[in-house]
C-alpha cells in the first residue's frame, strides 16, 4: 500500500449523513488494501507450533475474530459464556498447568468487569495469560457501554501488565507472535474483521517495548499508537504540501514505554511534540509521555489529540472520529493551527 495515492477523508457539510455499521473496529479510507481477522489467523498458525495455546472467549469469538482459531484447533477452544470473571479466572487456572491462554472479549469488559480478577489472578501471580480485546477507545457506535476510551488508564497502574496497542493488519500479525513468545501477562487492544494495512512500505517489524521512528521531518513531531497512527502518517503526507515536515513515531508498547526512542526524538529542537491517541485524554499515552519527558527535563511544545473527558455519544464511526477529533482531516485543521 502506499499511502500517498490516497487524499484523507473530506468533511461532511453540516446536512450530509454518514453511515456505518456501529460495530465495525477500524476504518479504511477507500482502495486501502485490508487483511481479515489478522489476530485469529496468526493465533491459529502459530498454535500448530505450539502446542500449549489455548483459546478461551466471554461469548464473544466471532466479534474478536476467535472463532478462526476456534474452527481450526477446537478442541483447544474454550466458551466461558458472558462471564468475564470466569473467563479471567479460568486462563489463569489454565496458565498455572503450563498452557498460554489468550482470552478475548471487548475491551470495556476486561478493564471495567473483570479488573479484580486479572489484578490478584493473573498480574500478581506473573501468569503468561495473553488478553486481547476488540473495541478499544472510539471503535464502535454503541455508546459508553462498549466504548472502551479509559481502558489504558485503568491498566497502566496494574504491576507486571505489558500494555500492547497495534496500528494495523501487519503490527498485530506480528504481535500475537511476540506476545505469544513472552513470558508474563499481555493486555493487547485489537482491530478486528477486515483491519487495513499501512505499515507494509516502512521495513517495519513489531517489537515489545520498542517505538519505531517510521519517518522524519523538522517541523512536528507526531508520536502515535493504535489506529491514531494510520491517521497521522495521512496527515503527514498532505502537511508536506504545507511544506510543513513531520516525523511520526509510533509506540505500539504502551507499558513499558521505549523511553530512549521517545526521548531522542523529543529532544531535538524546535519541533511541535504531538501525542495522538484513541484514548481518554486521561491517563494514557499522552499523559505517560508528558511525565516522561518532565522527569528528565526535556520541554518541548507538547499538544495532545486524544479523547475528552467524557462519556462519548452512539452513532456513525465517521461522524464521531470528526466530533471528538480522530479525523485524518481534524487532526490536519489543529496541527496546522498549532504550527501557525
Amino acid at each position: 500500500m502506499r499511502l500517498s495515492k490516497f487524499e484523507p477523508r473530506l468533511p461532511v457539510n453540516a446536512g450530509e449523513r454518514k453511515t456505518t455499521s456501529a460495530m465495525i473496529a477500524s476504518i479504511a479510507p477507500d482502495g486501502v488494501p485490508t487483511r481479515s481477522a489478522p489476530f485469529g489467523h496468526a493465533l491459529a498458525k502459530l498454535a500448530h507450533q505450539r502446542r500449549e495455546i489455548v483459546g478461551l472467549t466471554a461469548d464473544l469469538a466471532k466479534y474478536t475474530d476467535l472463532h478462526v482459531f476456534a474452527q481450526e484447533h477446537p478442541d483447544r477452544f474454550y466458551q466461558m459464556g458472558m462471564a468475564e470473571q470466569v473467563l479471567m479466572s479460568a486462563a489463569a487456572g489454565l496458565a498455572r498447568e503450563g498452557f498460554t491462554p489468550f482470552a478475548t472479549t471487548y475491551a470495556v469488559f476486561a478493564s471495567r468487569r473483570a479488573y479484580d480478577f486479572i489484578c490478584m489472578a493473573i498480574a500478581e501471580e506473573n501468569l503468561d495469560v495473553k488478553i486481547v480485546c476488540a473495541l478499544p477507545g472510539l471503535t464502535t457506535g454503541y455508546g459508553p457501554s462498549h466504548q472502551a476510551t479509559e481502558d489504558i488508564a485503568i491498566f497502566r497502574g496494574m504491576p507486571n501488565l505489558t500494555i500492547i496497542d497495534p496500528c494495523d493488519a501487519l503490527d498485530i500479525e506480528q504481535a500475537t507472535e511476540a506476545i505469544a513468545n513472552y513470558k508474563g501477562p499481555v493486555y493487547m487492544r485489537l482491530l478486528r474483521g477486515k483491519v487495513p494495512v499501512v505499515l507494509d512500505e516502512y521495513d517495519y517489524r513489531f517489537e515489545i517495548g520498542k517505538a519505531k521512528l517510521l519517518r522524519d521531518g523538522a517541523d512536528v513531531l507526531f508520536i502515535s499508537t493504535g489506529l491514531m497512527t494510520m491517521r497521522v502518517l495521512e496527515a503527514a503526507r498532505a502537511l508536506e504540501a504545507d511544506r510543513i515536515g513531520c516525523a511520526v513515531l509510533h509506540v505500539p508498547t504502551i507499558k513499558p514505554l521505549d523511553s530512549d526512542a521517545i526521548l531522542a526524538a523529543a529532544r531535538q529542537p524546535g519541533r511541535l511534540v504531538v501525542v495522538a491517541e484513541n484514548h481518554t485524554i486521561i491517563g494514557g499515552l499522552g499523559e505517560g509521555i508528558a511525565a516522561l519527558l518532565m522527569r528528565a527535563g526535556v520541554t518541548p511544545v507538547f499538544r495532545q489529540i486524544s479523547l475528552p473527558d467524557e462519556f462519548l455519544d452512539a452513532g456513525a464511526l465517521p461522524t464521531l472520529h470528526d466530533r471528538y477529533g480522530m479525523s485524518t482531516m481534524e487532526i490536519l485543521r489543529r496541527t496546522r493551527a498549532w504550527v501557525e
